[in-house]
């Protein structure tokens, strides 16, 4: 095999607990993780050489910062491969959005190199690798819409609803650590268990995130308004990206249809089998 080419899908966090902080800084978790069937695409082939190219380059992230070039350049340190590769990305998801789309990325690099260079690691000795670079990068490995805890790398899979969604980008970037730093953020939401967060289901669901970044960036704020006037809406991860649920496809391309010309949107399915681990099986 010389190449491959394989989506790197987005995923929404339909809801999210914060539910402490340790003492290393990071944020104890609780969320449920869902696949979309929109995402970038990653076109990899295999080099001789040992070289990581990626292509074409990101404005605002330099190379040995980029996830795609890290993933690689750990994935041969942990396995001894001597070879490289040609990484080609169609970047659709947009950075700072809360769609995991740098996450989703080093995923599909580690899954396809690993196909690629015929290495045949084990998923849990990926998703270790997968962790150095991201706590979301684990979920995107496994594969399973799940229900996590601890900084969102411990993983049960579950079965949620796929009903369609509009996502809505209101054009600005979110910084994780500005929201996750916020002195107002809400950090003591009493634990749930898994069983109950099923069980109480979309209308009871919320992001703890969400009032912050509310008022941290208005013009999210103001998508969340826009999106809930239409269909009850919710930020995923930290955002900038706010989401709606509704019944069908038409519905979803009518809410867009809507749209203000200064935000963008897309609709897609919300999926329990990740697009990237059906293309694997394929």
């Amino acid at each position: 095999m010389q190449e491959l080419v394989l989506p790197a899908p987005a995923k929404l966090n339909r809801m999210l607990h914060i539910t402490g902080r340790r003492p290393d800084g990071y944020h104890e978790l609780q969320t449920l993780f869902q696949f979309l069937d929109h995402g970038d695409e990653l076109r990899m082939r295999c080099r001789e050489d040992g070289a990581v190219h990626l292509s074409p380059a990101l404005d605002t992230v330099p190379d040995e910062a980029n996830l795609i070039v890290r993933a690689a350049r750990l994935l041969q340190a942990e396995s001894g491969c001597p070879l490289g590769a040609d990484i080609l990305l169609t970047k659709r998801l947009p950075m700072g959005g809360g769609l995991g789309g740098g996450s989703s990325d080093a995923a599909t690099t580690l899954l396809g190199l690993d196909r690629l260079w015929q290495l045949g690691l084990s998923l849990e000795r990926l998703a270790a690798v997968g962790l150095t670079l991201g706590a979301d990068v684990p979920v995107f490995l496994h594969g399973r819409a799940a229900w996590a805890e601890g900084i969102g790398e411990r993983l049960t899979a579950v079965e949620l609803d796929t009903p369609w969604f509009v996502v809505v980008h209101p054009g600005v970037s979110v910084a994780t650590a500005a929201v996750f730093g916020a002195t107002q953020l809400t950090r003591d939401t009493p634990p749930i268990t898994m069983a109950r967060a099923l069980q109480g289901g979309a209308p009871g669901w919320r992001n703890d995130c969400e009032p912050t970044v509310r008022s941290l960036y208005p013009r999210v704020a103001a998508a969340l308004d826009w999106l809930g006037a239409r269909a009850p809406a919710m930020l995923t991860g930290t955002g900038a990206c706010v989401f709606a649920r509704v019944d069908t496809q038409a519905e979803a391309q009518r809410i867009v249809a809507e749209l203000p010309g200064d935000y963008t949107a897309f609709t897609a399915r919300g999926l329990n089998l990740s697009p990237l681990h059906a293309a694997l099986n394929r």
